[in-house]
């Protein structure tokens, strides 16, 4: 069957490459030519580890393709997937004007019965809201709701090996299941890996498993909090806790906070459509107002290590995407901290393996960028990691002690608290450990 996915973001390019992968036909649709033109010319406008290798190879066998015409593209497609931004509103929902405009450009130029997949993050209701758009369309559109569950910096192999693919359809719709069982099988072959249910459960799936996992981050920051002020030590808490079956290990680190485009933007949304249905979700509302707030804690930490003020101090800092191995820098606790020192007076000499370009464009000569991390910590009075690559997890301290002018070591992340940097003359400060 033909398949089209519309959008060629983060979650439409890595859809789209890896059901070309599973041997499906693909194009991928855009508006913005821009975008497209780089991907016809064997570039790939992301960065997402092992993508470019899916994309190139895809192509070249004839199965992938892209065409900033997405009415050609819809037109005799099987299945189209709506992989377009929902960008949050001001009052926390979701900005649903591109979904809208796939759903009415689908309506129109369809050319046979079809199933339009709903892949990008929106807010219940949305669904029967598309449904509503497609239903005086010339050929029958069946609207599924198949929300995404991929990792950045995995993405790929999440895909391809999935936990769960949740599928939003109704019952009785036997044209929807067998297109979307055929579509997935290549991915459930070791087991079944679909799980059905209403469009509705569909779409608060999403943004239930993301609260959730947001949750325990956040709750575990405040426990880090917690752990400064008694003298205890969140590795051996995190462990203690992680090791109960019932709760398991994994979203327990302590750190400057999350970010990315998923967390912040899917937390707000679900406290947002529980306030339009006159319900106050309080637990999700407060995740999110521990993580503004912690998004905060390494630049109060390097305050009370400076008593004589950061206005001109030099202040490198090692990582600047949300997390590892992704150029994404949307609501990185690096962003919350650059600005903070910038306001301050500071100057900001940042390093980072990927997003430093991303960077550049948000900061505009306000921030250095070195292309070496030691470099960065040329003559600064304090070094941050806020992003913990793996080139930044063993670094060679005694060549950073040389270069800085002042040995503070501010870590984000907790990858240093084992190595007995005191003793070697740092002042160390991690969250929530008591260091060595």
């Amino acid at each position: 069957m033909k398949l089209c996915m519309v959008g060629t973001g983060y979650v439409g390019l890595v859809s789209g490459a890896c059901f070309a992968e599973t041997g499906q036909q693909v194009v991928c649709a855009d508006v913005n030519v821009e975008k497209i033109k780089v991907l016809e010319d064997g570039g790939i406008p992301i960065f997402e580890r092992g993508l470019d290798d899916v994309v190139r190879r895809n192509v070249s066998e004839g199965r992938l393709g892209f065409t900033s015409n997405v009415t050609e593209a819809i037109a005799d497609a099987t299945a189209i997937f709506v992989a377009v931004g929902t960008p949050p509103r001001g009052d926390g929902g979701a900005d649903l004007s591109a979904v809208d405009a796939v759903a009415e450009t689908v309506a129109k130029h369809a050319t046979r019965e079809c199933v339009l997949v709903l892949k990008s993050t929106v807010p219940v209701g949305t669904n029967a809201r598309v449904r509503n758009l497609v239903k005086d369309a010339a050929h029958k559109i069946h609207v599924v709701s198949n929300p995404e569950f991929l990792k950045e910096g995995d993405a790929v192999n999440d895909f391809l090996h999935p936990d769960r693919v949740v599928i939003g359809c109704d019952e009785d719709d036997d044209f929807a299941k067998s297109t979307m069982s055929r579509l997935y099988h290549p991915v459930c072959l070791s087991k079944e890996r679909i799980v059905w249910m209403d469009p509705a459960s569909a779409e608060l799936t999403k943004y239930v498993s993301n609260t959730m996992l947001a949750m325990r981050i956040s709750f575990m920051n405040e426990i880090a909090g917690l752990c400064e002020k008694v003298g205890a030590d969140v590795h051996s808490v995190r462990h203690g806790v992680g090791s109960d079956s019932r709760i398991g290990p994994k979203f327990l680190y302590a750190g400057p906070g999350y970010g990315g485009s998923c967390f912040p933007k899917d937390v707000k949304a679900l406290v947002h459509t529980a306030r339009e249905h006159g319900l106050e979700l309080e637990l999700a509302a407060t995740t999110d107002r521990v993580n503004d707030r912690q998004k905060g804690v390494i630049f109060r930490k390097l305050k009370a290590a400076m008593p004589d003020g950061i206005r001109g101090k030099k202040v490198a800092v090692w990582g600047i995407s949300f997390k590892p191995r992704t150029d994404d820098i949307r609501e990185s606790p690096s962003l919350t901290l650059i600005d903070a020192l910038i306001a301050e007076g500071a100057e900001v000499v940042a390093h980072d393996p990927e997003a430093a370009e991303n960077a550049s464009e948000r900061y505009e000569g306000k921030v250095t960028f070195a292309t070496d991390p030691y470099v960065a910590t040329e003559g600064a009075d304090a070094l941050c990691l806020l992003t913990e690559w793996r080139l930044y997890q063993n670094p060679n301290f005694e060549k950073v002690k040389e270069l800085m002018r002042s040995p503070l070591l501010i870590d984000g992340r907790n990858v240093w608290s084992g190595y007995g940097l005191r003793s070697q003359g740092f002042t160390y400060e991690g969250i929530g450990v008591r260091g060595s």
